[in-house]
This record gives C-alpha cells, sequence and structure tokens, in this order.
C-alpha cells in the first residue's frame, strides 16, 4: 500500500472515531438537557401537545392563586403577558411568596405544569436573564 492511500485511511478513521464519539456524547446528553421558556413561549410551543421533555418556566408566582392542600400545592406563574397553573407534589421552598420570582422544572402537559422542582428566588438580580428582560419590558423590574 502506498503512503497516499495510507495516510487517507488514517485521516478516514480519525474522523470516523470523532464522528461516533460525538454521536454518543450528544446521545447521552440529550435526556439531560432542560430548556428554559417564560409562560408565554411555553404556550406558544406547547399549547396543542404534550411535552414529554421536562423543561423550566420562569417567572412570578400570581398573587392570590396559592392553594395548599398538605403536601398538593396549586398555583400559577406569569410574566405579565400570559399565566400557566402550576401543580406540585412535595415541600415548597422557604423562599416562595405570591408576586416573587420562581424557577419552576417539570413536564408541561396541555395547559397545567406539573411540576418536579421548584426554585424560589429571593431577589430579582438572581433572576434567568430572559425572565429578568422580560420584566424589565413591562416595567415590573425591581433589580438594579
Amino acid at each position: 500500500m502506498n503512503p497516499k492511500a495510507q495516510r487517507s485511511i488514517v485521516i478516514f478513521s480519525i474522523i470516523l472515531v470523532f464522528t461516533i464519539t460525538t454521536f454518543l456524547v450528544l446521545d447521552a446528553l440529550k435526556d439531560n438537557i432542560v430548556f428554559f421558556y417564560s409562560p408565554t413561549e411555553t404556550l406558544e410551543k406547547f399549547k396543542y401537545q404534550e411535552n414529554q421533555n421536562k423543561i423550566r418556566i420562569g417567572g412570578l408566582v400570581v398573587k392570590n392563586s396559592l392553594y395548599q392542600n398538605n403536601s398538593i400545592v396549586k398555583f400559577a406563574v406569569t410574566d405579565q403577558k400570559n399565566k400557566i397553573n402550576v401543580i406540585y407534589d412535595g415541600i415548597l421552598p422557604d423562599l416562595f411568596r405570591e408576586g416573587q420570582g420562581v424557577v419552576i422544572e417539570g413536564y408541561f402537559k396541555k395547559d397545567l405544569l406539573e411540576a418536579t422542582e421548584i426554585l424560589a428566588k429571593h431577589d430579582e438580580n438572581y433572576m434567568p436573564k430572559e425572565v429578568a428582560d422580560i420584566l424589565k419590558k413591562e416595567g415590573n423590574w425591581k433589580g438594579n
């Protein structure tokens, strides 16, 4: 075999190994990737379908929407344009309040978010950039 053919085989082998490795890494990560949406984006994207993937929604807890019965908690989250109803079975974080910012992770089914985790924010300075931008645009931003 001449040197040109050997070089071509080596280059092809390297590209093949790189492609297979990239595919395996991306395939392993796809179950762990969680996308972040505002309530408006969530309704636009998933309104008429059930989402099988876990998503994160960020916004403000709607005042007077909190209902708690034992460990079942129901409330609504908004970005000042749209709101999404949330149901959660668990203990809420200590900083969870109506009118405060939250990030909710869970599964969106039709018009309800079944939460698996709730993160309460004590200050808008720590709010995700997308939610902060929406609040600034609406005039509800309280941060620096």
